[in-house]
């Protein structure tokens, strides 16, 4: 077990405006919402939540570090595209993935009907087999910023192992 490290990840997002015209992305799936969410990359929160934890767990930063927010290269960046770097990131490193398992709250949209896409594009992003990653979603029965429909969060703890 000395070769096995856990790391937990956490992102939150608030909705932007619907003036903006955002689209909401969960997991690498567009979503049907009138408002997606603010950030500087595409602000997927599920796919955040993961790069965070995998970095975390093999040491290496987390994805403010990796993928600041004030370089201007990662304005609008699809978030599958940087776990992908991540990935390799964890590779040049040493390490393998061996599990993956996240929760989403929100409040709104229900999200039930795409954890199956969502597990698909997070599988194939990292080059693992679709049962290494778990997602389940959840709201907050109204509490809180996410159940008041102000915007989303997840959480995401991973296993790595030495290659």
């Amino acid at each position: 077990m000395g070769n096995a490290r856990i790391g937990l990840g956490i992102d939150t997002h608030a909705f932007a405006s619907e003036e903006e015209g955002r689209p909401l992305i969960l997991g690498g799936v567009h979503l049907q919402h009138p408002r997606g969410l603010a950030g500087h990359s595409d602000a997927d929160v599920l796919v955040h939540a993961i790069m965070d934890a995998l970095l975390g767990a093999a040491r290496l930063g987390d994805i403010g570090k990796h993928f600041p927010p004030s370089d201007p290269a990662y304005k609008g960046a699809d978030s599958l595209d940087l776990l992908r770097q991540v990935e390799q990131l964890l590779v040049l490193d040493g390490w393998r993935i061996e599990d993956i398992d996240s929760v989403i709250i929100a409040q709104e949209p229900q999200l039930s009907p795409f954890r199956d896409e969502m597990q698909i594009n997070i599988a194939e992003a990292l080059g693992i087999r679709l049962e290494q990653v778990g997602i389940k979603a959840t709201t907050t029965d109204y509490l809180g910023f996410e159940g008041r429909k102000e915007g989303i969060s997840a959480f995401s703890v991973v296993l790595l192992n030495r290659s």
